[in-house]
């Protein structure tokens, strides 16, 4: 199953963290493989839904909205990302754009376009920019695309879209 992210790079309550790891490590338990994850590496549920990939023994593809993304992350961050880039089985460059935010959107966008189900770790506010969670999460719907969302604020669960697969191993 290809499976792509998208999702938060920080929380207020980094505790939440925990809870959106075991749900993740949850769902790619009970998914049937192979699974490949489709993720933009950002700092955050990009990186951990990656890091949970590789360790199901999935495979990873990366999806990078221009060329030396990793300059905008800071040094921690820019090691872990450089380290599951090189362990992607496959990477797509979409390349600047009119401006960043827009380059962040198009690349959640290719996200949701090569996947089958969605995996979002969003806590239903509105996106703070182009290419937020909530704007990835909308075009997911928009092109009927199954999603699952991992609210780590009220540690909810909610499917949309038929996800006839996901809602039989989930509940």
């Amino acid at each position: 199953m290809r499976i792509g992210i998208t999702g938060h790079q920080y929380l207020d309550d980094p505790q939440g963290w925990d809870w959106v790891k075991e749900q993740i490590d949850d769902l790619l338990t009970k998914l049937p493989g192979p699974t490949t994850g489709i993720s933009c590496l950002a700092v955050g549920a990009d990186s951990l839904f990656a890091e949970l990939v590789l360790q199901h023994r999935g495979s990873l593809e990366a999806v990078l909205p221009f060329q030396e993304y990793e300059l905008e992350l800071q040094l921690d961050d820019r090691n872990k990302y450089l380290e599951l880039l090189a362990r992607a089985s496959a990477m797509t460059v979409i390349g600047t754009m009119r401006s960043k935010q827009q380059s962040y959107l198009e690349a959640g966008k290719r996200v949701v376009d090569i996947a089958e189900l969605l995996l979002a770790v969003w806590n239903k506010a509105p996106a703070k920019g182009p290419g937020g969670t909530a704007d990835i999460v909308e075009y997911a719907l928009r092109e009927r695309r199954d999603v699952v969302c991992l609210d780590p604020i009220g540690r909810l669960v909610t499917i949309s879209g038929t996800a006839t697969l996901v809602r039989s191993v989930l509940e």
